[in-house]
């Protein structure tokens, strides 16, 4: 794949341009098309925080769940009110944001081979999302929680699984009963527990998921659903009139859009049109023509336990095991329907260092399409065949900026799968081998196509993370710089500067 190769197609390079456009005014960290599945997360703890209190002082009989809630939002607006509609709000937050995630993944092209596990178990979120949201509404029996109750009721009687039709539980009154009032509460309290079940299975193979925005956005999403509270309450409707079909109501078209539909065509179409979306999500990674690339390999004989690669893999795909020639060690075992081929985990191993003397570099996790001991031949002659006095390393990555845009005659550029890849020893391996400085440079913050990536590669920079660089490497020498693809602009300069800052160090005699 080349330097500027975007998964995900066209599409991919739009959403790009716009993440970066969103990245301006507070960096990744504040830019919300970034953490999409942590604000998901978010809304959800809200909702069940608030849910839990509504439920508390909920009166879930037939005749007293109107009154109570209503109750509830006007004498204690200030309390439960807010709550009441921190948690209706947060409902249409948490479906408004998984849509988006859904529709980011989707032209990311992040569903096919080791992602295929997180969408496949995503896409029957969508639906139990939906139904929570829906049943929410019939437990404050007001006109829209009766229309909703009864649209539903006659969306289900199109399926040819029941007996007798449902709308006639709502035919009048006595129909109406504490026990249909029970199983709205069953499906308002049970689904969502499904829910969070289907949400843990969803990042079970996901290394160090986010659960929860960085400080600063989840401030900013609460307070945003606290300051639509105050200023837009949501109160009950008239309460429910069996004898009358409502006519004007105030609908949430986000949550309930499926009511209307089915009105404007047909149980039918509706169900035909819901359950073609969703199977048409469930075989889009099937249909997916990229092939796998290798996955990495492991060798015994170079692999002393230490756990490094465990730590660092984004995706869960390597477990430890006990060494089969060496007691009381572990041995690192990858799971190739998890593995990324990204070569994070060679990046993260101990043997990767080009400082052994063996002629021919095995270490002791490696990609077998782009080893270790390859990177250092390369480096090596890429050097050897600069006649300049000041040579520059650049180390970037396939999924950032093209590194073939500073190549020139005392430039030695190399891409990798993934900047998470490189061991640190290589920049200073670089500068001992004739480099003058040595430049790394990958995905933006937030945006590393594996996640990790450029996170562990800057840890390991700054010496926070083994295998760190070593304090003896001269910082004034090393420079880092994290860019996408199409933002080659921003690798020129960096290396421009750092080309004037390494010629400042060299004394007098070697400058030309």
């Amino acid at each position: 794949m080349s330097a500027a190769a975007v998964p995900g197609g066209r599409p991919g390079r739009l959403l790009q341009r716009l993440e970066r456009g969103l990245d301006w005014p507070g960096g990744a960290a504040l830019n919300p098309l970034r953490h999409l599945g942590a604000l998901g997360f978010l809304f959800f703890w809200l909702l069940a925080a608030s849910g839990i209190y509504l439920y508390a002082v909920l009166d879930t009989s037939a005749s007293g769940a109107y009154p109570s809630i209503d109750r509830l939002s006007r004498e204690q607006w200030y309390l439960g009110g807010v709550l009441r509609s921190v948690h209706r709000y947060a409902a249409d937050a948490f479906i408004l944001v998984t849509l988006a995630h859904l529709l980011r993944e989707w032209m990311l092209g992040r569903y096919r081979l080791f992602r295929r596990y997180s969408w496949l178990t995503g896409v029957p979120l969508l639906a139990f999302a939906f139904a929570c949201g829906i049943g929410g509404f019939w437990l404050n029996w007001d006109q829209l929680g009766q229309f909703s109750a009864q649209a539903t009721a006659e969306w289900l009687d199109g399926l040819p699984f029941f007996a007798s039709p449902l709308t006639r539980n709502f035919l009048n009154a006595a129909t109406v009963s504490d026990r249909l009032f029970s199983l709205f509460v069953f499906i308002h309290l049970g689904l969502p527990l499904l829910l969070l079940f289907g949400l843990w299975f969803h990042i079970q193979r996901i290394s160090l998921a986010e659960v929860l925005p960085p400080r600063a956005l989840a401030w900013g999403g609460g307070l945003t659903l606290l300051a639509l509270a105050l200023l837009q309450p949501v109160l009950s409707q008239p309460a429910v009139d069996l004898a009358l079909a409502p006519t004007v109501l105030a609908i949430d078209w986000i949550v309930l859009f499926v009511h209307p539909l089915m009105y404007a065509t047909s149980a039918a179409v509706v169900w035909s049109l819901l359950s073609g979306a969703l199977l048409l999500l469930t075989l889009l990674p099937f249909l997916s023509r990229r092939q796998r690339a290798p996955v990495a390999v492991v060798e015994p004989d170079y692999c002393n336990g230490c756990r490094r690669c465990l730590a660092d893999c984004p995706y869960a795909a390597i477990s430890m095991v006990p060494h089969p020639q060496r007691s009381a060690r572990e041995l690192a075992v990858v799971h190739p329907h998890l593995c990324a081929a990204c070569g994070i985990c060679a990046g993260s191993c101990p043997s990767s260092t080009p400082f052994r003397s063996m002629a021919e570099l095995v270490t002791g996790i490696d990609l077998p399409q782009s080893p270790i001991g390859a990177l250092r031949q390369r480096l090596r002659s890429g050097l050897a065949a600069l006649q300049v006095p000041r040579k520059l390393v650049v180390f970037g990555c396939d999924h950032g900026a093209d590194v073939r845009a500073v190549q020139g005659p005392d430039v030695v550029t190399h891409s990798l799968v993934c900047a998470g890849a490189l061991p640190p020893s290589f920049v200073e391996y670089a500068l001992r081998d004739g480099a003058a400085g040595v430049l790394v440079t990958g995905c933006r913050p937030g945006a590393c196509e594996f996640r990790l990536g450029q996170q562990w590669t800057v840890e390991r920079l700054d010496g926070a993370r083994e295998p760190h660089l070593r304090d003896s490497v001269p910082p004034e020498r090393v420079a880092s710089v994290w860019a996408g693809a199409g933002e080659e602009g921003a690798l020129v300069q960096a290396l421009d500067q750092l080309r004037q800052r390494v010629a400042r160090l060299e004394p007098p005699s070697l400058q030309t």
